[in-house]
């Protein structure tokens, strides 16, 4: 759902392609995959915008960072090996 161009509204709610679609929710502001249609706006990416938010972060988010963790564990060992190698 690259757009919504070809979307019409129908009594079930907003359709495209075949799939109806639900507006954004509160933690969707800002995604660049947010698109208007008649004054709502809609998820170009998902059709339902609250279960992908569900589950914590919702994947395609464009304005959510990923958070990164502790840098990755080193064995001491094999550090002080690469060292004296001169890697």
């Amino acid at each position: 759902m690259a757009s919504l161009e070809n979307a019409t509204r129908t009594a079930e709610g907003v359709v495209v392609k075949g799939f109806v679609i639900s507006p954004v929710v509160e933690q969707c502001a800002g995604c660049d995959r947010v698109r208007d249609f008649e004054g709502e706006q809609f998820c170009s990416s998902y059709p339902s915008p609250a279960s992908k938010w569900a589950g914590g972060r919702c994947n395609f988010a464009t304005h959510v960072k990923a958070q990164t963790t502790a840098a990755a564990k080193v064995n001491p060992l094999k550090a002080s090996k690469r060292a004296a190698k001169g890697r």
